[in-house]
Order: structure tokens, then C-alpha cells, then sequence
């Protein structure tokens, strides 16, 4: 095991059980907070299409902005996850009935709906990224399997990453391949990414 990969490890558990204090009503009034704010930003009022993902482990509640997003007539996809190559495509959903648990128990769309392919499509689309953690330059500490990070390299659209207040810290370990956000977003508003000194 790498160092890397063991220090992310170390540190993972302890972020998911402080995500996990919080508590089930505390959660749900930052989630909403949170997709209030996401829903009155420039890139989510002029995006066509929105990335979002099926919340698992305690993470923010998206539901509300999918539902919001779709209101408004925009096209929503979610991802589903091919475990044996550690990717991800985005598949187009217009309700959530149209999901069903899959890879990791997460809620995935069906294999037959259209698939948003970022390099190609010529819509203004804006990613939602999960974390348990994110740093002030805007990388995040995922679960350990590199999805969001191999989507990211191909994606050029805005990427918010969506996290709880305090769990934005001074820095994560990171490797080669990891992905920042463009902005991250939490129950206080937007939090600007630090640019790295060179």
C-alpha cells in the first residue's frame, strides 16, 4: 500500500463518523440550506444539464436540488459506476423511481437511459461532488476508489464541491491523479478555492 493511500485511509473513518455526529436532523436542515444556495447560483441558473449523485453515508442531501433542477426543465443526470474499471458515466433520469440500488448500495440509473459524455455534448453543465472532506484548495477525500477524480480529468464544466462547513480542512493527502473542485460550497455559503502557491 502506498503512503498516500494509507494516510487517506487513516483519516477516512474519523471524517465519516464526525459526518455521522451531527445527527439526522442537523444533516437535513444543512442539506436543505445548502441546495437552497446551490439552486441560486449563477452556473446552476444558466447550466443545462446538472451532475448530481444519490446521497449515501450520511453525505448532503442533492435530492431537493435534483427536484428543483428538474422543475425548472433541466436535464439531471447520475452516475453509474463500472467497478471493474473504477469509471463512471452519467446517465439522464427524470424522476428517481427511474434508480435502483447497484454498485456500493448506491441509487444508480438504468444502463439503457442516454448518457451525458462530456466530451462531446455542447451543453453548460455543473458537477455536484460528494466528499467526507475537502481542503482549502478544493481536493476532496472521497472513499478510496478514484471515480469522481477519473470523470473530472475529462470534464470541463464547473465542479462544486458540496461539504459541510467544518469539514473543510488547512490540506488532505493527495496524489497524482486527484481532481480539485472549482468552488466548494457548504451550509455558510461558497468557499473560494486557495490557489496553490507555484
Amino acid at each position: 500500500m502506498n503512503s498516500i493511500k494509507k494516510e487517506k485511509d487513516e483519516i477516512r473513518k474519523d471524517f465519516l463518523e464526525k459526518r455521522y455526529a451531527l445527527g439526522e436532523e442537523e444533516r437535513k436542515r444543512r442539506s436543505m440550506t445548502i441546495c437552497s444556495l446551490a439552486a441560486s447560483l449563477v452556473s446552476f441558473r444558466h447550466a443545462d444539464t446538472i451532475l448530481i449523485y444519490a446521497p449515501v453515508k450520511a453525505e448532503i442531501d442533492v435530492i431537493p436540488l435534483f427536484e428543483e433542477a428538474i422543475k425548472r426543465g433541466k436535464k439531471v443526470a447520475f452516475p453509474r459506476c463500472d467497478c471493474e474499471n473504477r469509471t463512471m458515466t452519467y446517465h439522464y433520469v427524470s424522476s428517481i423511481d427511474e434508480m435502483k440500488p447497484c454498485a456500493y448500495g448506491i441509487l444508480e440509473p438504468d444502463e439503457s437511459a442516454p448518457i451525458y459524455n462530456p466530451e462531446n455534448s455542447s451543453d453548460v453543465a455543473v458537477c455536484y461532488i460528494p466528499g467526507l472532506a475537502f481542503d482549502i484548495y478544493g481536493y476532496r477525500l472521497g472513499y478510496g476508489k478514484g471515480y469522481y477524480d477519473k470523470f473530472m480529468h475529462s470534464f470541463r464544466g464547473c465542479t462544486i464541491g458540496l461539504i459541510y462547513s467544518e469539514f473543510i480542512v488547512p490540506s488532505l493527502p493527495r496524489g497524482k491523479f486527484d481532481r480539485h473542485a472549482d468552488i466548494m460550497l457548504t451550509e455558510k455559503g461558497i468557499k473560494a478555492i486557495k490557489p496553490e502557491r507555484k
